[in-house]
């Protein structure tokens, strides 16, 4: 063939530089291209200087020799590429009964070393048409056991495949002496801990638990959710491997005697931790239930329900009901909270299932929008359960339907069609609202009050995500699409998914303002509450007087007596003179208040 090759090039049909390149193609018999793909190459025509090659789309296509050597890559026959297209029965076969062999064969294939997602790209679906992951848990605690291959801790990070073969006790060894810091021998040491059954050294486990004692003592001040963990896994090492304590050494009460922040420390550690955290935390102190009461609203959804848990499960029943029900009637609860109450929604929470739950999500919502680390997880979480409505207004009064579904129409939350969508969920329950929807759909009640302040900190927002996040954005999309092979381009899926969300919040945004009317609220009415009003009421049946300022839609702080003119126990006042009594009901509750003072109050611009 080199030999050809020569000729053509004395004949000028191609370069001397591309002899080797050419030959290297035609010995091997398969290429890669970068935009076709894999191909066979089918025959060499000599006389109109060209390859003919059959790539999985394009069969039979002809290629220039001189562009065929710039372009394509030889594929060896034993390359798994190859052998998918010429024994993909055999493959089948093998990776069925030899996962070593397998993962060997596509490591070799692609240069020694590849991750568990190249590993997938190139098995699935053609050679492993089954379960992937379970699969793949297989093939990965042999390649562990194995002394040829070096599987990393991340999945990120490729696995190798090295000749010299290695024992596993003196990999782990290895891989932990090199581990820099308590984090990452942590992890080692959670490896030693998996494959503790299979290691033949103990003194492994030992020499683990001797350097975690160090490393622990040396955190226990500074670093105190990573000192934590170090203590976890030293201990289920020791327990594991049926080793006694070392005398003197630091237990996890050392580390609650120094009273740390509770929700620090759990953003420190991983969420799969925090059940452990959690009981840890218990068995060290006797007032533990009133901590852990007070994480509930300051924490994600997950760890939300394990507190939860932990409370129903110690018998602190009555203390975990009586602090939901308090920030659901307050409009206190955080999104968080609200969303893993609301998938929660057991019989035994039963009695707090009602419409004030909902309101509570709205209000949760809006407080959002000013907070920069917000999610849209509630929201997305309301439009999505089709039955988070209908079980919580299946036995509520109509009145109170009434305010739920009139709450529903004047948030800034939910555009126009998603509020359709939760509209007609209210009328499929209760038809009668169907009237009272289509009677007072007008202008005005889309429209809302906002303080300057508030109405800036919105156009600030908005010109921020026009101007440069969607922007950048864009630059994000073009240069991940330039990598190619967009179905397995995890950069693009992330750009674009990130474009969703971006254009959602534009959405909002310009339908929020639309909506708003800013006001500097001076001069406002003292003869009727209103906003701008600071009110004095009496609850006429336990005698408890409250005093709070009416401020606009978005200004809010229940903290500091500020309550929105749009909550429900504000639009039961608004428009109403000193001296007034009203009723108010809350979760069925109906209150008897009377509104004693009415002034003006002074609102930040």
């Amino acid at each position: 063939m080199k030999e050809e090759m020569e000729q053509m090039v004395a004949a000028g049909k191609i370069q001397q530089r591309h002899v080797a390149p050419l030959v290297a193609l035609v010995e091997a018999g398969y290429c890669q291209h970068k935009s076709w793909g894999f191909g066979r190459i089918k025959a060499v025509d000599g006389v109109a200087g060209r390859l003919v090659i059959d790539f999985i789309t394009k069969s039979g296509h002809t290629m220039d020799l001189q562009f065929s050597a710039e372009s394509l890559r030889a594929i060896p026959k034993d390359h798994i590429l190859a052998r998918k297209h010429s024994d993909l029965k055999g493959l089948q076969q093998m990776a069925a009964l030899h996962h070593l062999d397998m993962v060997k064969l596509v490591l070799q294939s692609l240069g020694g070393r590849a991750t568990a997602d190249q590993i997938q790209a190139v098995l699935v679906p053609d050679v492993i048409q089954s379960d992937w992951k379970k699969w793949w848990e297989a093939a990965r605690k042999e390649l562990k056991k194995d002394g040829h291959f070096q599987v990393p801790l991340k999945k990120t990070e490729p696995i190798i495949y090295q000749a010299l073969e290695q024992s596993l006790d003196s990999r782990l060894s290895a891989e932990f002496k090199a581990a820099k810091g308590l984090k990452a021998r942590v992890a080692v040491a959670s490896e030693i801990l998996k494959s503790l059954p299979d290691l033949q050294d103990k003194n492994v486990v030992n020499d683990a638990i001797v350097s975690l004692n160090a490393d622990i003592t040396s955190h226990i001040n500074t670093m105190q959710s990573l000192a934590l963990e170090g203590i976890f896994i030293r201990d289920e090492l020791r327990e594991a491997a049926g080793l006694p304590p070392v005398e003197g050494e630091i237990t996890a009460t050392a580390i609650w005697t120094q009273n740390p922040r509770l929700r620090e420390l759990f953003e420190a550690i991983p969420a799969a931790k925090h059940r452990r955290v959690l009981e840890s935390f218990k068995a060290s102190s006797e007032e533990w239930a009133t901590h852990v009461v007070q994480l509930l609203n300051n924490v994600p959804a997950k760890l939300a329900g394990e507190c939860a848990k932990l409370l129903l499960q110690e018998g602190r029943e009555a203390l975990l009901k009586e602090t939901l029900a308090r920030l659901i009637s307050q409009h206190g609860a955080s999104s968080e909270l609200l969303l893993w109450f609301g998938k929660e929604r057991s019989d035994f929470f039963a009695d707090l299932l009602t419409p004030e739950v909902f309101r509570a999500m709205l209000t949760a919502m809006e407080r959002d929008q000013f907070n920069e680390r917000k999610t849209n997880r509630l929201r997305d979480y309301v439009l999505e359960d089709q039955q988070l409505i209908p079980d919580l207004i299946e036995s509520a009064d109509i009145d109170v339907i009434r305010d739920m579904t009139r709450a529903l129409q004047l948030s800034p939350s939910f555009d126009d069609m998603d509020k359709r969508s939760l509209l007609a969920r209210i009328v499929k329950q209760y038809p009668v609202i169907q009237s009272m929807i289509t009677g007072e759909a007008t202008r005005q009640d889309n429209t809302f009050l906002v303080s300057w302040s508030s109405l800036e900190r919105r156009k600030l927002e908005y010109e921020d995500l026009v101007q440069k996040q969607i922007p950048a954005n864009v630059k994000d999309i073009a240069l991940a699409r330039s990598y190619g092979d967009l179905r397995e381009n995890h950069e693009y899926k992330s750009a674009k998914e990130a474009q969703k969300v971006l254009n959602r919040r534009k959405h909002e945004l310009e339908l929020q303002m639309s909506r708003a009317r800013g006001t500097d609220f001076t001069n406002p009415r003292t003869d009727v509450v209103g906003p701008a009003t600071r009110v004095a009421i009496t609850d006429l049946d336990s005698k408890k007087t409250e005093t709070f300022t009416l401020v606009g839609a978005w200004d809010g702080d229940p903290d500091k007596s500020l309550l929105s003119y749009l909550t429900p126990l504000a639009q039961s006042l608004v428009n109403k003179p000193a001296g007034t009594e009203v009723e108010f009901t809350n979760e069925g509750v109906t209150r008897r208040l009377r509104i004693d003072s009415i002034e003006a109050a002074v609102i930040p611009a």
